[in-house]
């Protein structure tokens, strides 16, 4: 990179990238494409990396390697899963999980089939000062046949198919890590897997028999990703925890065991109460559909309405709580009295024949304010939850 191309960067590292790539010809002497990458990655991580965005020096790739990265919180909650001697990332990318990892070891390995990233990595980690990380251009399969054993190997498949789509199944994602399971853990003492959001965790745990803890990780109320850890002697079933990192860096946590859930018994309400509660998104991944009522002592609104609601606040729920108003039927009538007393509302349905959009229209309900509305069935009616937050 030359200087006119850094002073460049410099310059307008909050301009309109669109616009920039307009007055290439302005500008003879910068290297228009590098530029434009560097000051859309550097606006792409303010929020998601703020470590990286920070670092005035690290390099960016392409748009899609910035996208894919994992964001510094859920990057940090890894890092605080794992420590020892060894590590080796076997699909480094952009190196931000790598990075935040490596703090709790001695000695850590980035592998990337692509040499660019590899390259880029090489920059970014001297940048920031990480030089316990040694990076290897090599595939995925191959170094780790030839690797010698360590204390944990950090894995993240791609999740998307050669036509570019997204795939949900292990055995379609690249490298196949079920198929490379029995090696994986011959070669390390611990194995964590980074799995998307979309995938089915119970279909996850019994190609991988080994799982050891499920992690299911959300940021703000959207579920980001599902961690596995196998380790080679385990047989049982697996812990779950689910994590939502609130805005102010707290984390909801709920944990229990897949079994539990099984065991557990939803108790059902015949009409709403005082409050309505709505786990949130990493809970509501995980699955713990009637353990999450059980726990709080809460009553299920339908067996396939995943709300709950009871008569006392209860202050701790891991999730969005709110105070009813109301309760209105899905008559005529009724909706037409709903229309006439709400102009303006937060609309969200569950287990409900429209749609968000339709019942919007259908209500001619602008969307915002402070009321929240919920279409969903309670003790298989229809109905129209009106609450205000809570907390």
């Amino acid at each position: 990179m030359n200087q006119e191309t850094k002073q460049f960067i410099l310059d307008n590292v909050t301009g309109n990238v669109h616009r920039l790539a307009l007055q290439s010809s302005r500008y003879q002497l910068v290297d228009m494409q590098l530029a434009i990458r560097q000051i859309s990655g550097r606006q792409k991580v303010k929020l998601k990396i703020p470590l990286f965005y920070n670092t005035h020096d690290i390099l960016y790739p392409t748009q899609l390697s910035v996208e894919q990265s994992s964001s510094e919180s859920t990057a940090k909650y890894k890092s605080s899963l794992i420590k020892g001697n060894t590590l080796v990332d076997l699909t480094g990318g952009f190196g931000v999980d790598c990075c935040f990892m490596s703090e709790h070891f001695k000695k850590v390995v980035y592998i990337e089939r692509q040499e660019e990233l590899c390259k880029l990595a090489r920059h970014n980690f001297s940048v920031l000062g990480k030089k316990h990380i040694d990076v290897i251009h090599s595939e995925t399969e191959q170094f780790l046949i030839e690797m010698e054993p360590v204390d944990w190997i950090f894995i993240d498949p791609a999740r998307r198919s050669k036509a570019g789509n997204k795939v949900v199944l292990l055995s379609d994602c690249e490298p196949d890590v079920s198929s490379l399971s029995e090696l994986l853990l011959e070669k390390a003492k611990n194995v964590m897997i980074k799995l998307s959001p979309m995938m089915d965790i119970t279909a996850a745990v019994r190609d991988l028999p080994k799982t050891s803890e499920i992690h299911v990780i959300s940021v703000e109320n959207e579920c980001k990703e599902i961690l596995l850890i196998l380790k080679p002697e385990f047989s049982k079933n697996p812990i779950v925890t689910t994590i939502n990192i609130l805005k102010n860096n707290e984390l909801q946590r709920f944990e229990f065991v897949l079994e539990n859930e099984l065991k557990a018994t939803a108790q059902f309400c015949s009409t709403i109460a005082n409050y309505l509660y709505e786990p949130n998104a990493a809970i509501m991944k995980s699955g713990a559909f009637k353990l999450i009522g059980e726990r709080f002592g809460l009553q299920k609104l339908h067996i396939n309405t995943h709300l709950y609601t009871s008569d006392t606040l209860v202050n701790d729920f891991p999730g969005r709580v709110f105070e009813v108003a109301n309760e209105w039927g899905t008559s005529k009538n009724e909706l037409k009295k709903l229309t006439e007393h709400i102009t303006k509302a937060n609309i969200s349905t569950r287990n409900y024949p429209l749609s968000v959009d339709n019942l919007r229209k259908k209500l001619k309900i602008k969307d915002g304010g402070e009321i929240y509305l919920f279409a969903c069935i309670i003790n298989d009616k229809k109905v129209i939850v009106e609450s205000r937050k809570s907390f």
